[in-house]
């Protein structure tokens, strides 16, 4: 990897933490940067979720301390839950063959930037929410086999059901994000460090970007316009997933 590899990597793992607090969709920015240094895909997405894990602590490091307010009980299911998810995601990724993961890649990125474009439409159900814990306590163990797999909009999806099914406002369900799929991604990475092809380089320079980003998000979401982004960083993932699937 040469030195201008490395530094891609430090500037999209940035870009992917800033975005992934923002939006839930860092894998947008993380994953094709992986591919464009010369990574299979197979091994860009392990690198990845090993490297991912940083937003979340990036995130939780600069305000995660609101989320120990009231009662933690929810907070311990949703983590079970998480690991749970996480571990069966990354068992399925290991010991299926590359060549799905290959055909089945860009149609999750497609669903990830979809889901993205129409984020305020699901926002919208909020409005008619009532707390279900147990159907979120479900809902997020899927979402985390999603997020141990591959994961792109993962982090849309979950908002959206925790603003649907909890009382919990905004700020406090993009921090849930944040915890709930890092615990997803730090259970898989776990495996993918034992059994998967990590490139410890490039996930040293994408973890150091996604740790500043992650840090950086909190302040920087009060401040940036949430629907232009939003905006283009959906398009964009419709257009690397259709780059993906003619490649």
């Amino acid at each position: 990897m040469t030195v201008l590899d490395f530094a891609l990597l430090l500037l999209a793992g940035f870009g992917a933490g800033l975005i992934g607090y923002v939006t839930g969709l860092a894998s947008v920015v993380s994953y094709p940067a992986l591919l464009a240094v010369g990574l299979s895909p197979i091994a860009a997405n392990v690198t990845n979720t090993v490297s991912l894990v940083a937003v979340g602590a990036g995130s939780l490091g600069q305000s995660g301390k609101v989320l120990l307010t009231g009662d933690r009980r929810p907070l311990y299911a949703g983590v079970v839950a998480s690991l749970i998810g996480g571990t069966i995601g990354a068992v399925i990724l290991l010991i299926t063959p590359p060549e799905s993961f290959k055909v089945i890649v860009p149609y999750l990125v497609g669903f990830a930037a979809i889901a993205l474009l129409v984020q305020p439409q699901l926002r919208r159900l909020a409005s008619r929410h009532a707390d279900r814990p147990w159907v979120f306590v479900i809902g997020l163990g899927v979402i985390s086999v999603y997020g141990g797999y591959f994961g792109a909009g993962a982090g849309i999806v979950l908002l959206a059901l925790t603003l649907v099914v909890t009382s919990e406002p905004l700020w406090r369900a993009t921090l849930l994000k944040s915890l709930f799929l890092g615990v997803a991604n730090l259970v898989a990475a776990v495996g993918f460090m034992i059994f998967g092809p990590v490139n410890w380089v490039a996930a040293l320079a994408m973890a150091i970007g996604c740790l500043v980003g992650g840090w950086c998000g909190p302040p920087v979401v009060k401040r940036l316009p949430a629907g232009p982004l939003r905006i283009a960083v959906g398009i964009g993932g419709l257009g690397l997933a259709a780059w993906l699937a003619v490649s």
